[in-house]
């Protein structure tokens, strides 16, 4: 396989992906996706985690755009409070590129605008 493409395990199913972990398929997304891939990125899923994985997936559905970080901080400071919602606190949950990298891979996300 080329280093661009890469596969997750799910459930004896080889899921393609892209060399930093995006689908190629939007389609092959599920919560034993998600599961995987984090553990392939040596995170361990919380409540909160979930939550942030179905707002983005939630807000990409109604907007047809990823949500910003500005979004996701203003959306978790108003449900968690200032500290908990804070940039640097989604930053520190998702340590491979913050929320909007890492939490839109674990999403099923497509990368970014900009991101290379």
């Amino acid at each position: 396989m080329d280093k661009h493409n890469q596969t997750v395990q799910v459930n004896g199913r080889a899921i393609p992906t892209d060399s930093e972990g995006y689908l190629h398929n939007l389609g092959d997304w599920s919560e034993d996706f998600a599961c995987a891939l984090a553990d392939q990125e040596g995170l361990v899923l919380t409540e909160r985690h979930w939550e942030v994985i179905r707002f983005l997936r939630t807000y990409f559905h109604e907007h047809d755009v990823q949500a910003q970080v500005r979004i996701m901080v203003k959306h978790f400071s108003e449900k968690w409070g200032a500290e908990p919602g804070s940039n640097r606190h989604l930053h520190d949950m998702f340590p491979r590129g913050g929320p909007q990298k890492q939490g839109n891979r674990l999403a099923g996300l497509l990368r970014t605008k900009g991101e290379h």
